[in-house]
């Protein structure tokens, strides 16, 4: 008898306390940031928010999701000093809809946390922005050319403009790759 009272009130407690937890987790979202991180961005750029894929027009929202799936399009993991710790480029634009400049920021792990910079700003109202590989890049104009030894980021506002950056010679290099 005295174990079944135990059994039941273990039983109960887990139905309790742990079952509406699960049910409450919400979904892996890809645009979560670190909690320091967080934590960071909202001290430095109150108000701002990461661009999430509901932030995005349909036709944005479309194009976004036929080249990079379910990713972020405010966010993405990119090597983009050379030296393999955690960088992340974010786009960040006004949480509350003012109409404010989205924001290009290059966050960068070192010991004593995260390091941001602010690379750019943009008239747009949800640009997006992804990486890719090292390489040589040459402008729309056809006159300048950046040669990138480290993954570069792509700050992109669809159907209107997109900007390339790269990390050399110790300072972000841009180059227009559509205007």
């Amino acid at each position: 008898m005295l174990l079944k009272s135990i059994s039941f009130c273990a039983l109960s407690f887990y139905l309790f306390f742990f079952i509406p937890m699960a049910i409450a987790v919400p979904p892996n979202d890809t645009c979560n940031l670190p909690k320091d991180l967080q934590l960071e961005i909202a001290t430095k750029y109150p108000g701002a928010k990461l661009v999430r894929l509901s932030d995005l027009s349909d036709d944005d929202r479309e194009f976004f999701r036929k080249d990079h799936g379910d990713a972020c399009p405010g966010m993405v993991n990119v090597d983009f000093y050379g030296d393999g710790k955690p960088t992340l480029a974010l786009v960040l634009i006004p949480e509350n809809g003012k109409k404010e400049k989205a924001k290009l920021v290059v966050a960068h792990q070192v010991s004593a946390g995260w390091r941001t910079a602010l690379v750019d700003t943009a008239n747009s109202s949800a640009p997006v922005v992804w990486s890719q590989d090292p390489g040589e890049y040459q402008d729309v104009y056809g006159k300048k050319k950046i040669r990138a030894t480290s993954p570069v980021i792509v700050f992109c506002g669809y159907e209107s403009w997109t900007i390339l950056y790269a990390w050399t010679n110790n300072t972000v290099s841009k180059i227009w790759l559509s205007d």
